[in-house]
């Protein structure tokens, strides 16, 4: 796969929702991340699975899309997620009503994946992507892979061309952790849609950005400043790029080991140590990392300068 230098990267980045307790949103913290997220060039992504949307009351996911689009003043993607139980049928209501949530706020919805969007077969996610099209003028697809939630789905490439055929999804989210199927989508979307948008979750291959992909990753809650900065380093041509981009990724491989979605907690411990959380809990549900964690961490945000 070539390697595309000088390309200005769009940058994405899933907002970790900071709790003060197992029961209790760290609302200040919450706001200035966005705020700084925004700020730093990434379009912030809350109520993903960094913001433990499949955990949050509807109200408080609600909350957090107002102070997104507030914030933001509507420049934010966001997950429509449909909670369910395994073996239940794709309810497109549910999903129309969760999309509309957001685009009425003026965000742009991502097609979170449920057991009835993704237990049935390549063919009827399709379908039901086809549906959502007829519906929603814009929105994010989204390919998770079962290492992050027991619903996860990555399709077919057949099945992915068939997306790629849906002008009103401009883009999708591929996080298989698997940079071979994701060069695979790069050939074909260059092949049949170049415009198309290409969004790595391969937070153990953040260099995904070198050959073509954008992304939306959940590291970069750790740290959007230096995602920013290397970035805008890979667009200038400054070779600092590979400097950084190696840092982030040790943070990315420490972070994301398994259980992989304890990099959740990581994150908080993370964004405490950098004095942009009051606390590093999670919500009760949420894996949780040991304390020794935290010495690595310390050394990576040492490396990184933020700590």
């Amino acid at each position: 796969m070539p390697v595309l230098p000088g390309r200005t990267i769009t940058g994405m980045s899933a907002i970790l929702l900071p709790h003060l307790d197992s029961t209790t949103v760290d609302w200040a913290s919450l706001d200035a991340h966005i705020a700084r997220t925004h700020e730093a060039g990434l379009t912030p992504a809350v109520n993903m699975d960094t913001g433990y949307v499949q955990l949050l009351a509807d109200d408080i996911r609600v909350q957090v899309l107002d102070r997104a689009a507030t914030i933001t003043g509507g420049d934010f993607v966001a997950g429509a997620f449909v909670p369910d139980q395994p073996g239940a049928a794709f309810d497109l209501d549910a999903y129309l009503r969760a999309a509309a949530e957001i685009t009425d706020r003026g965000g742009l919805p991502i097609v979170f994946p449920s057991h009835g969007l993704n237990d049935h077969g390549d063919p009827a996610w399709l379908d039901a992507y086809g549906q959502l099209a007829r519906h929603v003028d814009r929105f994010i697809g989204f390919e998770l892979g079962p290492m992050f939630v027991p619903y996860g789905r990555i399709v077919s490439l057949d099945t992915y061309r068939g997306m790629l055929e849906l002008p009103q999804c401009i883009g999708a989210k591929h996080s298989s952790l698997d940079r071979g199927l994701e060069w695979d989508r790069l050939t074909l979307r260059d092949e049949v849609r170049p415009d198309f948008n290409v969004l790595t979750g391969n937070d153990l291959a953040i260099d995904m950005v070198m050959y073509g992909s954008d992304y939306l990753l959940g590291l970069s809650t750790f740290a959007p400043d230096k995602f920013a900065e290397r970035d805008r380093l890979w667009a200038q041509g400054d070779p600092g790029f590979y400097q950084l981009n190696d840092i982030l990724q040790y943070l990315g491989h420490f972070t994301f080991r398994p259980p992989v979605p304890a990099y959740r907690h990581s994150a908080a411990m993370f964004l405490q140590m950098r004095g942009w959380a009051e606390n590093a809990a999670v919500p009760a549900g949420a894996p949780t990392r040991p304390g020794s964690d935290r010495d690595v961490l310390r050394d990576i945000g040492e490396r990184l300068g933020v700590l």
